[in-house]
């Protein structure tokens, strides 16, 4: 089987083929990702790992690890039997959080652009980094829609049982999630108040409510034509019911408890269409809740971190802007 980047991946779950236009523009260039570790880098493998769960997973009798092909990339994260958190702590934290989400289609963990290259530039600015390990719906595990929302909560509760042992402070947590990632974030913001699993312990008590939550081309909806066919997949089956596909479209849940919310998509993305975002983003404009959103010319999909030189390079200084007049202020 020939190596595959995952902007390839994607393209066999139905992405569009980039136009012919855009690839001969000098811009092309700079929006070349660099080369796909070989690896997973060493500060995934050094990272302090927390476990979700004391025990055994909801529905883990069904969990059923899938083979895959000999040059599956390391840095894409399959057979999730305990999920849980990698800890990139900031050499001068500041006591701020941030939750991290990486995509994946839910068919895999992307940990390298989307878990080790944010830490870097968060841990920088002082901000403690927990990369969440998500069970994946498509791995045999019992009720799967509910499977990443379960660990995404307990996550949330987890950080704020152990906020004092890390130096952060639980109740400014936000959580970033990136592509499938994105939806699991966006699912979490809209849906963090129900009951998709019994406590397993005191933490369970505690609110999974964040403080506030940035999206980076996240898949929205479950509902067709926007939605992102493998995702809808994977989440929900080959046949769900229109219920089903409504439940897990964060757009149709956005609340007076949905938290502040940060958007940031190319129009030009080839795997998820920006009208995730847009429908998102005035859907929280309705139901008066705080948003920013900022729509790129160009980006396409997974960019991570961005593009040096480029406007996508620019969101997190864009995001951490947002945040500090969110904290400065009265949170709502």
């Amino acid at each position: 089987m020939k190596s595959l980047d995952r902007r390839q991946l994607l393209a066999l779950a139905g992405a569009l083929a980039v136009p012919a236009a855009l690839a001969q523009r000098s811009q092309t260039s700079q929006l070349t990702p660099p080369p796909r570790p070989t690896r997973l880098p060493d500060a995934w493998t050094a990272a302090e790992v927390v476990p979700l769960w004391p025990g055994d997973p909801p529905g883990a009798a069904g969990f059923a690890p899938q083979p895959l092909p000999d040059d599956w990339p390391a840095v894409f994260v399959r057979n999730i039997a305990s999920p849980a958190l990698h800890v990139f702590r900031a050499a001068r934290p500041s006591g701020r959080a941030v939750l991290a989400i990486p995509g994946g289609a839910y068919q895999f963990v992307s940990v390298a652009n989307e878990g080790v290259d944010l830490a870097a530039r968060l841990n920088a600015l002082g901000v403690t980094v927990f990369v969440l390990t998500y069970r994946l719906p498509g791995e045999g595990w019992a009720a799967r829609a509910d499977v990443p929302l379960q660990d995404a909560q307990r996550a949330v509760r987890v950080i704020g049982g152990e906020a004092a042992r890390f130096g952060v402070d639980a109740a400014a947590l936000v959580v970033l999630g990136f592509s499938a990632g994105g939806h699991l974030a966006a699912s979490l913001a809209t849906r963090h108040g129900d009951a998709v699993y019994a406590p397993a312990d005191a933490a369970d008590r505690a609110s999974a409510r964040p403080f506030a939550v940035g999206l980076v081309y996240p898949v929205v909806t479950m509902r067709k034509p926007w939605t992102h066919e493998l995702s809808r997949n994977l989440l929900l089956g080959d046949a769900p019911s229109d219920a089903d596909v409504d439940l897990r479209s964060a757009e149709l849940h956005v609340g007076a408890a949905t938290p502040p919310i940060f958007i940031v998509h190319s129009i030009d993305d080839e795997a998820v269409p920006v009208e995730n975002s847009v429908r998102l983003m005035n859907a929280m404009r309705a139901a008066d809740r705080p948003v920013e959103a900022h729509l790129l010319q160009e980006g396409r999909h997974a960019f991570g971190v961005g593009y040096p030189g480029t406007p996508s390079g620019q969101w997190i200084e864009l995001f951490c802007a947002w945040w500090e007049r969110l904290a400065g202020g009265t949170p709502r």
